[in-house]
């Protein structure tokens, strides 16, 4: 086991050659951040600990089958996805630009609460991917009897070597979960009780796992071969969420809106983005907007689109300068504006990009 030291953050890397004595089809990046796929019981059975993923072959003996050479990197300090910052997504995002040209596919292994940030995040910072990152965890350590860990993980490291005629069939962000591949800027964490932990309601699986994985092909990002990567490392966490709710009054608005240095709010707004039209309530967003802070609607459901303009209750927002979210979910719509604000440099671009679709991530 090696220990490297990237960007002022420790990693432990183990190499293990599952093809040997044969070469390898394949070669894989295992990034292990933490979570609870990766624990497993101690000696005694009682408390959960992290595993050792020099052990691998002993707990999973079914990646022996792939053959591939794989490396995985481990956070010294690993972190509960509730701990997750920016500065793991940059983390994240440099790993992958510093070995991209080694290996055919990397694999996140995350926390569920916030692998839905995570994956949008990475689909942001990684410009031009043409190989698959795929995320993915588990509701059960993969210590536990009955536990969903090992197919996550054996299938997730299959999606991520697979390859039709020399190219990678997934080119994208992605997150595996419970037979389903799906689009990381479109997925949701629904379950906390339950292996379905994940949902795209508005964008179709990117493929499903059967008997075998059946890959959807109109909807994954196409190859493209002229292509080259472009990483980018800033994050502006000056953003806010403000999700509406009834009875909610203009001190607690005013609250989110005043904050020192606040560039840019998510409007969590009912069905297809209505808003109350109480003229405080107008008011309070439009000096925001004035203020050049950038509010963009998003519905609070999970499925379907905010549609300003099509009830009164909307037309008022899309008068006063709120951009329409269209179908993008909250995770995506929080990791957007902090990437968007960080990285183009003035309000009226940031505005274009917002409404747009930049990694397939609204329709």
């Amino acid at each position: 086991m090696k220990r490297l030291f990237y960007k002022q953050v420790h990693y432990k890397q183990i190499d293990i050659n599952t093809a040997s004595p044969k070469a390898p089809g394949a070669s894989i990046m295992v990034i292990y951040t933490g979570g609870t796929l990766g624990m497993v019981y101690d000696q005694e059975g009682k408390s959960l600990v992290p595993f050792d993923f020099e052990q691998i072959l002993e707990k999973i003996p079914e990646i022996s089958r792939f053959e591939f050479q794989l490396r995985v990197i481990s956070f010294n300090q690993l972190i509960d996805s509730a701990n997750v910052t920016p500065a793991h997504w940059i983390a994240l995002a440099t790993l992958i630009e510093e070995n991209y040209h080694f290996y055919n596919g990397f694999v996140i292994i995350h926390g569920t609460d916030t692998m839905a940030y995570s994956a949008s995040a990475l689909s942001y910072l990684l410009e031009d991917l043409n190989k698959p990152v795929i995320f993915t965890g588990a509701q059960l350590p993969i210590g536990a009897v009955r536990t969903d860990a090992r197919e996550n993980l054996i299938t997730a490291l299959e999606i991520a070597a697979a390859r039709r005629d020399g190219r990678p069939l997934v080119c994208e962000v992605a997150l595996y979960f419970n037979n389903q591949l799906l689009r990381g800027n479109r997925a949701r964490k629904v379950e906390s009780a339950h292996f379905g932990a994940f949902e795209s309601r508005n964008y179709p699986p990117l493929a499903e796992s059967g008997i075998r994985i059946t890959y959807n092909n109109a909807a994954l990002k196409p190859y493209q071969p002229f292509d080259t990567l472009t990483v980018f490392k800033k994050m502006d966490t000056r953003v806010a969420i403000l999700k509406l709710f009834p009875g909610i009054n203009r001190n607690m608005v005013e609250a989110v809106l005043s904050m020192p240095n606040l560039r840019g709010v998510v409007l969590e707004t009912y069905g297809s983005g209505n808003a109350p039209t109480e003229s405080w309530f107008l008011d309070s967003i439009k000096a925001a907007i004035d203020r050049d802070i950038l509010v963009y609607n998003v519905s609070q459901c999970f499925g379907g689109t905010v549609m300003q303009g099509r009830y009164e209750t909307s037309k008022t927002l899309q008068n006063i300068g709120v951009l329409s979210g269209g179908d993008i979910t909250t995770e995506a719509a929080m990791t957007k504006m902090m990437f968007l604000l960080a990285n183009i440099g003035n309000n009226q671009d940031i505005k274009k990009q917002l409404i747009r679709s930049i990694r397939g991530e609204l329709t």
